[in-house]
C-alpha cells in the first residue's frame, strides 16, 4: 500500500508557531515519525508539503493511479478552497482530512471544512497521532 501525505500552508514552522496549540514536535521531526509508524505497520509513504494551494492541487492530481490512498492537511486551505476539493473528487482516491488541533474547539471560522466532504473522514484534536491514526484507517478501509 502507498499512501502520499500532503500538509498544507504553515505546517512546515511546526515547533515554531503557537506551540501551544501545535506542540513542540518540528517539521522534519514530524516526518520522521510518520516514516517510523508507516514501517511498523507495513505502508509505503511519501510527504509533501506546501504553502500554494496550486502546488497542493497539482500533488493530488499527480497521485492519480500512483497511491492507494491520501491523507491530507490543508491547514488555512480547509477552510475555503473549493479547488483542493475539487481536486480531492477528481482523482477519486480514498482521503482522509487530519488535524493537528481540534478546529472544533477553536474559532468560528474553523470549524467549517469545505475539504472534508471529499474526504472518507476527517481526524482531528489528536495531535501528530491524528496522522498515524489515518495510515492505520486507510490499510484497513482500501483493499
Amino acid at each position: 500500500m502507498k499512501i502520499l501525505i500532503i500538509n498544507g500552508p504553515n505546517i512546515n514552522f511546526l515547533g515554531i508557531r503557537e506551540k501551544d496549540i501545535y506542540g513542540e514536535m518540528t517539521y522534519d521531526n514530524l516526518c520522521t515519525y510518520l516514516y517510523k509508524e508507516a514501517k511498523k505497520i507495513n505502508i509505503d509513504i511519501d510527504i509533501v508539503q506546501s504553502n500554494v494551494e496550486g502546488e497542493i492541487i497539482d500533488y493530488i492530481q499527480d497521485a492519480y493511479k500512483k497511491y492507494d490512498g491520501i491523507i491530507i492537511n490543508p491547514a488555512a486551505y480547509t477552510h475555503y478552497s473549493i479547488a483542493i476539493y475539487d481536486a480531492l473528487k477528481a482523482v477519486n482516491i480514498k482521503t482522509i482530512e487530519v488535524h493537528i488541533s481540534n478546529i472544533h474547539q477553536r474559532e468560528e471560522y474553523r470549524k467549517i471544512s469545505v475539504t472534508a466532504p471529499a474526504c472518507i473522514g476527517q481526524i482531528c484534536g489528536m495531535g501528530v497521532y491524528g496522522y498515524t491514526l489515518s495510515m492505520m484507517a486507510l490499510k484497513r478501509i482500501v483493499k
